[in-house]
């Protein structure tokens, strides 16, 4: 008996991920959702621009390719003109956090009935290295090497936060896969955005709190306990909204 196996909405290819990244185990647990909801013929992803610019190769759903942070413009498109497909995005922080800025907001105002699945790790991963807008104060970074100094740069953007102040969103949660706690907690986080578009209800966000080794400058073990010291301290985990939580209290 089988009781552990690549998903099927995995493609049988190397990823171009750096050892340590968690972007792979991002990638299983949407595609375990996936498989898990029966739906990989009906899902259509959007790659972004960024570590995870390659997604159209490693998920056996059908794939597009959105130009630098307009991926949920595009999954927005995609949804109004076929309603009948899942469709989801998969960001990082520079991507969403920085050049998309105006398109999460605008679809998450538009409570798009899309879900979106956005990597934090806090810094410019592909690129080599910059601060991104999510890199903490005094995190050092290839153009912050003294430090994010916030009276000059400004302080990061919590995209869960920031987006729980408008009316339209869904669901909105942060997670992290740091550990194996953490990880069955993101996976039900992942499945939960995706029934949520199966069932109409609008837009859906998961962010996920992801280690960058290489560009952190960090062993792989000591980059995952670099999230727990410092990144879920200024981003903590958890619901910011789930308007079905809501309603069930109200009820």
């Amino acid at each position: 008996m089988i009781v552990f196996d690549k998903p099927r909405s995995l493609a049988d290819v190397s990823t171009s991920y750096c050892p340590g990244c968690t972007h792979g185990i991002i990638h299983r647990l949407v595609a375990e959702a996936i498989d898990e909801l029966g739906i990989e013929g009906n899902t259509i992803g959007i790659a972004p621009v960024g570590c995870s610019v390659m997604a159209y190769n490693f998920f056996t759903c059908d794939m597009i390719e959105a130009a630098h942070g307009r991926a949920p413009a595009v999954a927005t498109g995609v949804k109004r003109a076929r309603p009948d497909k899942i469709v989801f995005s998969y960001q990082g922080d520079g991507d969403l956090a920085s050049i998309g800025t105006a398109e999460i907001v605008h679809a998450a105002a538009r409570n798009e009935n899309i879900t979106v699945i956005f990597v934090n790790n806090a810094i410019y991963g592909m690129t080599g290295g910059q601060m991104a807008p999510t890199s903490l104060p005094g995190q050092i970074t290839q153009t912050s090497p003294y430090g994010r100094d916030p009276k000059h740069c400004g302080y990061p953007v919590k995209v869960c936060e920031m987006l729980s102040q408008l009316e339209g969103p869904e669901y909105l949660q942060r997670v992290t896969v740091n550990s194996p706690k953490h990880v069955n907690q993101a996976k039900k986080a992942i499945l939960k955005a995706f029934r949520n578009q199966i069932e109409g209800k609008g837009f859906s966000l998961v962010e996920v709190i992801s280690a960058c080794p290489t560009n952190w400058g960090l062993r792989p073990d000591e980059a995952l306990r670099w999230i727990d010291d410092n990144m879920i301290p200024y981003y903590p985990l958890g619901v910011y909204k789930d308007r079905s939580e809501k309603k069930e209290e109200q009820a």
